[in-house]
């Protein structure tokens, strides 16, 4: 049985837009609903950033992070508008920064969006991801003395702990 190709993916409108104008990233699969979704390094998340703004996408509706599996990246996504009058279906981009768990920072993107403040503690206190340059990084759920990050596919719960210790001592 001859193997099946995958469909090339041609890049969105906001690909296409940053490649001619030197911006590196690379472009993803369009979301189920056809959002053009771009993966940015780290170190080019503010360069970017500022120029989808300048293009037009000035709402940050979504900020959130999820872990890809032990072992794995973590991933901080942003969910972008172009928000304008008379406008019956608003354009919309998402950005994807691929991060190492071991070394989970990126720029914070509160200096263009604030919409980011809040959004950006919550994927610090449940991921650990260090948004370098927000104004208030600090934990926003869970209580300041809280160890770990709850959300990591390989956190493991301080009570897992005591009731393990609990049946082996009891054993």
């Amino acid at each position: 049985m001859a193997e099946e190709e995958a469909p090339i993916i041609e890049a969105g409108k906001v690909s296409k837009w940053l490649t001619e104008n030197g911006f590196e990233h690379e472009f993803l699969e369009p979301d189920h609903q056809g959002v053009e979704i771009i993966k940015v390094n780290r170190d080019f998340l503010i360069p970017l950033a500022t120029a989808v703004y300048a293009y037009g996408f000035n709402y940050l509706q979504c900020q959130c992070a999820y872990d890809a599996g032990p072992g794995e990246d973590l991933v901080s996504m942003y969910h972008l508008v172009k928000v304008s009058d008379d406008v019956d279906q608003p354009e919309e981009l998402r950005l994807k920064v691929f991060v190492p768990r071991d070394d989970p920072r990126l720029p914070s993107v509160y200096w263009i969006w604030k919409s980011a403040d809040f959004q950006e503690r919550e994927s610090y206190d449940m991921y650990g991801i260090i948004y370098e340059g927000h104004p208030n990084l600090k934990r926003i759920l869970m209580p300041e003395d809280w160890v770990g990050w709850p959300l990591r596919k390989d956190y493991i719960s301080p009570e897992f702990y005591e009731l393990q210790d609990a049946v082996r001592l009891a054993g």
